[in-house]
């Protein structure tokens, strides 16, 4: 092991004991990702795990080892991380969106593909249309950690144009900001 964590407690049949350790080793990756770098296999194995918060946590691990993937792991993840971001199960979906975010930021040489598979949202089916204006507004909140480099990208402004006419308040209010913030360069747009 490469932490003081006992990973066995990720199988533990005490959900204090198993919810525990994923909370801490989310706090771990988001601190010192490097830690749990050498498990990067345990990591993928979990994003196809049966348990729901296990699967999210590994996603999440995912996301902020992107920021030390020096060896590329994360590549051969792209498959996995796409069906998981286009399942139509909205947790499991923004867990993935949160991930493909910091992918792009932690790996510009991918901003690119996470912007066409975050844009790609909007054709996925999910259980109610607020799933997907929930979702939505996910991708929004992505979109504007990216900044106003995003001008430049059409299909971007097309989106979040679309968002600002959705049933979903808050979404539609990020949508609002996010285009004022873009077309504007208004850096004072929450």
């Amino acid at each position: 092991m490469t932490t003081l964590i006992d990973y066995d407690k990720l199988n533990s049949a005490n959900p204090q004991e198993k919810y525990g350790c994923a909370k801490v080793l989310i706090r771990i990756a988001q601190e010192n990702p490097l830690l749990l770098y050498p498990d990067f296999p345990l990591w993928s194995e979990m994003l196809e795990h049966a348990n729901n918060i296990l699967k999210w946590t590994a996603i999440d691990l995912i996301g902020y080892l992107s920021a030390i993937d020096t060896e590329n792991k994360i590549n051969d993840l792209f498959p996995v991380l796409r069906t998981l971001l286009h399942g139509g199960q909205l947790i499991t979906c923004n867990h993935a969106i949160f991930t493909f975010g910091l992918i792009g930021k932690n790996k510009p040489e991918y901003t690119r593909q996470v912007i066409d598979e975050l844009l790609a949202i909007q054709n996925d089916t999910f259980d109610t249309d607020e799933c997907k204006a929930i979702a939505t507004g996910k991708v929004l909140d992505v979109f504007k950690s990216y900044g106003p480099n995003l001008r430049d990208t059409p299909e971007v402004l097309a989106f979040v144009r679309e968002a600002t006419s959705s049933r979903r308040d808050s979404t539609k209010k990020k949508a609002e900001s996010l285009l004022k913030k873009i077309v504007n360069n208004d850096p004072t747009s929450r």
